[in-house]
């Protein structure tokens, strides 16, 4: 019995002593090279000819003690000719999710090609229309397009694994990495310095904005494209009246627009300040008093609530005056079988459920995805020149074990994180460097990432007023994606190159 004991007891010592010893497939398995496809391309942007190098491919990103951590997929648009790279502004940009590539911004807006869609109308299918990009940013910026760990080319190698990249922090500190070394690898440490973030980018750019200051690199100004930082305006808890407040203004535009307001006034934003004032000075003090509101109160709300956003004052009624955004896509058009899209409440399909609750799927998104996606991989691999064999994830969320860690180590003083705010993050960077300036660009129709819920985090940041005041906001009549929308699309670039003028130092 003490043989087969002893037996038994050295043969557990030798696979214990095998397993520390053997490396795990994934430690044995070699890094591979980054592959970069560098052309030569131009474009006419604002009635001039500029030459410039497109880059698109990957980079090999490394960990703070220098472990290869990921292959980090980019695209850079760099002007031919720049002497001094001091003088030329360089823009970080990406999109959001969590979990988005970055092919909206670049072929929608950013690149020197852009997608031709049919605003608010279903674009039809391919061959769909791609043009020189007349308002990309090349003519006052060079651009890097970013696409996160699990999007376009990113994949993590080495040790490293997805679940190190994907959630909060995570992201924040492979993004601020990957800038690091990029403004390292290609001169450009000292040249003005710019992110620009749409949605969810919009929500890490403002922590991305701390990180990056923390590891002593300012940026110049950082641009929040459909913003939103205090995930608490998108979602609605229990017992928590701040998501239905903030979401009202936007229902009400949306009515505007579909001309269900009676006596509608002329000027959409004469009518939002309208509804501003109702909601701060009526609909707040409704629903705080809960069900302390009297019978008569409640019924008169109801009526207005009706009224704003063309629906029924009994609708109103029966949701004790509370309508999330979801059940409004499906109640607003219900009886023309109808209903309005999430990301551009202008666009409208069609409701294959009569008596659904909430909308089943996303109208503007459904219009456009399919040209946005084919035509921008067609110019990728094409006029892009990126290798065949690599393969472009245009979302990590179909990719197998996608989570995302919603926890945030800049929300940790409070104790709890019923909903992550880097707003937070935000205000404390723009205090450290009262020379930061941010742009913030606000779809009005836009009932993804509410306006109304920007405006709300903003004026509860506690910002002194002249630091505030480095905060510019600008609105677009149009949605999520305010660029599908032409004369969006032309202010967006005015608003965009006139900010970069005007903070970047340089002539």
């Amino acid at each position: 019995m003490k043989k087969i004991t002893s037996f038994i007891f050295l043969l557990t010592l030798a696979i214990f002593t095998y397993a520390q010893t053997e490396p795990s497939k994934k430690e044995m398995a070699p890094i591979p090279e980054p592959q970069l496809s560098e052309t030569q391309h131009e474009a006419t942007i604002g009635g001039t000819n500029i030459k410039f190098t497109a880059r698109a491919g990957t980079m090999l990103l490394r960990s703070e003690t220098n472990e290869p951590i990921a292959l980090f997929g980019f695209t850079s648009y760099t002007k031919n000719g720049v002497s001094n790279t001091r003088q030329r502004p360089i823009v970080f940009a990406f999109n959001g999710g969590p979990g988005s590539s970055s092919f909206w911004l670049h072929m929608g807006v950013l690149g020197p090609k852009r997608i031709n869609v049919q605003d608010t109308e279903f674009t039809p299918a391919a061959p769909y229309e791609v043009v020189n990009n007349d308002y990309s940013i090349l003519d006052v910026a060079d651009l890097v397009m970013i696409d996160p760990v699990g999007t376009g080319l990113s994949v993590p190698v080495g040790k490293a694994e997805f679940k190190d990249f994907w959630g909060v922090d995570q992201d924040i500190r492979s993004i601020g990495l990957f800038i690091r070394q990029f403004l390292i690898e290609y001169d450009r440490m000292n040249s003005p310095k710019y992110l620009l973030g749409e949605s969810y980018g919009t929500f890490r750019n403002a922590g991305l904005m701390a990180n990056l200051l923390g590891q002593g690199i300012a940026m110049n100004g950082v641009i929040m494209v459909s913003a939103v930082f205090d995930l608490r305006t998108l979602i609605f808890p229990p017992g928590d009246d701040m998501p239905y407040v903030v979401h009202f203004p936007t229902y009400a535009a949306t009515a505007w627009y579909h001309d269900k307001i009676k006596d509608k006034p002329a000027n959409v934003y004469d009518f939002l300040d309208e509804i501003r004032a109702f909601t701060e000075n009526e609909y707040v003090p409704a629903l705080y008093k809960g069900d302390q509101l009297s019978e008569t109160e409640k019924r008169a709300m109801a009526q207005k609530l009706g009224d704003y956003t063309g629906t029924e004052a009994d609708y109103w009624y029966k949701a004790d005056l509370r309508v999330t955004n979801g059940e409004f896509f499906a109640e607003f058009m219900r009886d023309e079988g109808a209903i309005v899209g999430r990301l551009d409440s202008r666009f409208t399909g069609i409701n294959m459920d009569g008596i659904s609750q909430t909308g089943d799927h996303d109208p503007q998104s459904s219009a456009i995805s399919p040209a946005y996606i084919s035509a921008f991989l067609d110019y990728f691999y094409g006029d892009l020149g990126v290798d065949k064999g690599l393969t472009y994830t245009t979302s990590a969320g179909g990719r197998e074990g996608w989570r995302w860690d919603w926890s945030h180590q800049g929300n940790q003083r409070w104790g709890t994180q019923a909903a992550i705010n880097t707003g937070i993050d935000m205000a404390r960077t723009l205090t450290r460097d009262p020379n930061m300036k941010v742009l913030v660009l606000n779809g009005i129709y836009d009932i993804a990432t509410v306006f109304y819920g920007v405006e709300y985090t903003i004026n509860h940041l506690g910002l002194p007023k002249n630091i505030k005041d480095n905060i510019i906001m600008e609105y677009y009549e149009a949605g999520h994606m305010m660029y599908t929308h032409q004369p969006s699309l032309e202010k967006f670039k005015k608003d965009v190159a006139g900010f970069i003028k005007n903070t970047s130092g340089t002539p």
